[in-house]
């Protein structure tokens, strides 16, 4: 769903989902890297053959780097108000890690517009519901209730 969201109509799209974004393959590189920017080297994340020995199987991504991915996926979910000039992060007023991704799967975002509010003219805040799948797995990986400001 591409949605420009006419100000005029904003209350109408409360509820409406989008489609799902493309796949992105989480590396053993993306999840080295992202240990190296926070200084979280925990061997689950970093260490192949110690996280062989955990329920896990293998390395798992940080939950916060699956997090930080939302981001990207905003940009293919394409939620915007009709002539957005620019959108800046908010917040989040919730978020679960419910399944941990395992180095090699693949991940994908859904979108739901939980509310927009004009704070002002010109600037609306809307509430999304994120749900980051992993690839053949039952259960998402996590579920974030994000803020996002846009000024039209």
């Amino acid at each position: 769903m591409s949605t420009a969201i006419a100000v005029k109509d904003y209350a109408s799209f409360i509820g409406r989902k989008t489609e799902a974004t493309d796949w992105l393959k989480i590396g053993q590189e993306r999840v080295n890297a992202f240990a190296d920017c926070t200084l979280d080297h925990q061997f689950i994340h970093v260490d192949p053959e110690a996280a062989k020995q955990t329920p896990f199987g293998s390395t798992i991504a940080h939950g916060f780097l699956t997090l930080s991915l939302l981001s990207h996926f905003a940009e293919q979910l394409k939620i915007a108000m009709d002539g957005v000039r620019m959108g800046v992060n908010y917040g989040l007023d919730k978020v679960r890690f419910i399944n941990p991704v395992k180095v090699g799967q693949r991940v994908r975002a859904r979108g739901k517009i939980l509310d927009i509010v004009e704070k002002s003219p010109g600037q609306f805040q809307l509430k999304l519901e994120i749900t980051v799948e992993i690839e053949g797995e039952d259960k998402p990986a996590l579920i974030a209730e994000w803020l996002v400001l846009q000024f039209v």
